[in-house]
């Protein structure tokens, strides 16, 4: 039980490895319990060994026990064996947080007691973690305790608001909903969320509004929850703690290893913001590290030859702990540090199923590269190609979207969010999505057969012309790679229609996020936005698919179509049919501007 400055007590388990001499020590503050990632119990006999015990916690625990680390894992304040009250993403110190502690403060004040009470260590500590636990090693950032040598968070929470868990560019991830409830209501997540329908599809539509579904649940009692329904928009609320934002402030006093999953199904947006606000102040370019790997969220720890129903030819998870985190850890902890192998960036190249060794990102290749901004354009009759439109040509494609009948994010029944049980969520940003792209409220275009590879590095822009016969709305856009009808080696995935990059934009916030504005009906309107980063190669012989709809349920709450001054309490009255045009005219055009990898 490890004091804090203000007297409250942390839970904090320490293992350290038998005859430890000079051994860094290897941190993770977590909110999912730390006794649980610990067990001295295998095939149900007790073991004495490090490897086994620590096999609770995660698959990397052969860079930890190679390593010869000493392994810390603490739960936060208010969560499981520790003392203090529990806030979700706990603000630092200032205008959202008025107590003198924050993440930041508690971790100073763990690695001070931990260098000075653990005489088989060296004095030098990283910290790392996964998600929650990746959102840690950022607030370490902030003020850093000098004992603090590397700091490697990987899939963090950055921007809730922006696009990563709650919200993304406005439209609220309402399958979170039972997180939240878990979290929240119990020290101990002992208080569980329930359901009365198999199908998470029909449990959301019974409800409406997730405001009327967290009445429903009981879930005014809980303070987060209550944040996010007073700030549905992009206010100082959601700006003051995002960490991109916070540490863009910040001198950069300690190495950091940014890890990202390309198909993360939580927080896709995190990792790629934070390294664009501090890779600027790397003027060495020897501080910020940008790993990218073909994985959902946190397979950079787990056995990934594959994704669902796409396979990458080797793990790239094993590729990763050995020949990136684990030199990479090495180099900056443990005395007469070796050399350190790793690139400033090192990027997986999906669809040629390869790693590249790169100097900054997004540079598209090692040598004689360069990113040409390319429109990707969408016509009429749903095809699609870098050739702008013609006057000649319809100047739109319409559909209806009903909210009665929204668009689902994966073919049903809907799973719930989870990893246990058989579920497969982690695997939904690859779902074939030609379940949708024959829906009549799902606008598809797609190119020619390309003659030759075309490789994207980078976010692509979404330049989307469109009017609704609504005064609000929802747009989501996927960017999909079509696999050829047949594919020889792997017959499977004939005509596959694999995601590359998706995301989704309420169109109340397109003058401003932090202001929303009704929208003027049946006018054309620019949306742009940014979808997440790919690092991909359309090979010869696919082809590039766009798809537009304006709803993905139930990952997403619906939009009604009518603005309401706050969506989460929207009446049954207000969700209303409305005719969605997407616009191809020259002046005009619809787009998808690409990050095109070209050779010099």
């Amino acid at each position: 039980m490890i004091p804090m400055r203000d007297g409250v007590r942390l839970h904090t388990v320490i293992v350290i490895p038998k005859g430890a001499k000079d051994a860094p020590i290897l941190l993770t503050r977590t909110p999912y319990n730390a006794s649980g990632m610990v067990t001295h119990m295998v095939d149900g006999h007790e073991s004495a060994h490090m490897g086994p015990a620590l096999q609770g916690y995660d698959n990397a625990v052969d860079t930890i026990i190679d390593g010869g680390y000493i392994r810390v894992i603490q739960d936060i304040r208010g969560k499981y064996g520790s003392e203090g009250d529990y806030v979700m993403n706990r603000p630092l110190r200032g205008p959202l947080n008025d107590t003198p502690v924050d993440e930041s403060t508690d971790t100073w004040d763990t690695i001070d007691w931990l260098v000075k009470h653990l005489p088989q260590s060296n004095g030098k500590v990283g910290i790392l973690g996964i998600s929650y636990d990746g959102f840690e090693p950022l607030m370490a950032l902030v003020h850093p305790h000098p004992a603090l040598k590397v700091s490697v968070p990987m899939n963090p929470m950055v921007d809730g608001w922006m696009g990563d868990d709650w919200f993304h560019h406005g439209a609220f991830r309402q399958q979170n909903l039972p997180y939240i409830y878990e979290q929240e209501a119990t020290r101990d997540n002992t208080q569980h969320w329930w359901s009365a329908f198999h199908d998470d599809y029909d449990l959301y539509m019974h409800y409406g509004s997730a405001g009327a579904m967290g009445k429903a649940y009981g879930m005014e009692q809980l303070g987060f929850w209550n944040k996010i329904v007073e700030h549905p928009a992009y206010d100082s609320f959601w700006q003051q703690q995002a960490m991109d934002k916070v540490l863009a402030k910040e001198p950069l006093k300690v190495p950091v290893m940014l890890v990202h999953s390309l198909w993360d199904q939580e927080d896709i947006y995190g990792a790629p913001a934070v390294y664009r606000a501090l890779e600027p102040k790397d003027t060495h370019n020897n501080m910020v590290y940008l790993v990218m790997g073909p994985w959902h969220h946190g397979q950079e720890i787990e056995d990934a030859r594959s994704l669902g129903a796409i396979q990458f030819g080797s793990d790239t998870g094993t590729y990763f702990r050995k020949h990136i985190l684990a030199p990479f850890l090495a180099h900056y902890l443990k005395d007469n540090a070796p050399p350190n192998p790793v690139a400033p960036v090192t990027a997986y190249r999906t669809g040629a199923n390869q790693w590249e060794r790169l100097q900054s990102w997004p540079s598209g290749c090692a040598h004689g590269c360069a990113i040409q901004p390319t429109p990707f354009y969408l016509h009429a009759d749903g095809k699609a190609g870098f050739q702008a439109p013609t006057a000649s040509e319809a100047k739109d494609t319409s559909y209806v979207s009903d909210p009665a009948k929204p668009v689902p994010y994966r073919a049903r029944p809907s799973q719930p969010v989870g990893y246990d049980g058989g579920l497969t969520w982690p695997q939904w940003l690859v779902d074939d999505q030609r379940t949708f792209s024959g829906r009549t409220d799902v606008a598809t275009f797609v190119s020619p057969v390309l003659d030759h590879d075309v490789t994207i590095a980078g976010m692509p822009k979404v330049h989307l012309v469109a009017s609704t016969s609504g005064t609000d709305s929802d747009w989501v856009v996927k960017l999909i790679d079509v696999y050829p009808d047949q594919v020889a080696d792997d017959p499977q995935m004939g005509g596959y229609q694999l995601a590359v990059a998706m995301d989704i934009f309420r169109g109340r916030y397109r003058e401003s996020y932090a202001h929303p504005h009704p929208l003027t009906p049946n006018k054309p309107l620019l949306y742009r936005f940014e979808l997440p980063t790919a690092n991909h190669m359309f090979r010869k012989g696919h082809r590039i698919m766009v798809q537009v709809q304006s709803s993905w349920f139930p990952l997403y709450d619906r939009n009604p179509q009518t603005y309401v001054k706050n969506i989460f309490f929207a009446k049954p009255k207000d969700y209303v049919k409305a005719t969605q045009r997407i616009y191809h005219a020259p002046g005009e055009a619809s787009y998808v501007e690409l990050p095109v990898v070209e050779k010099h």
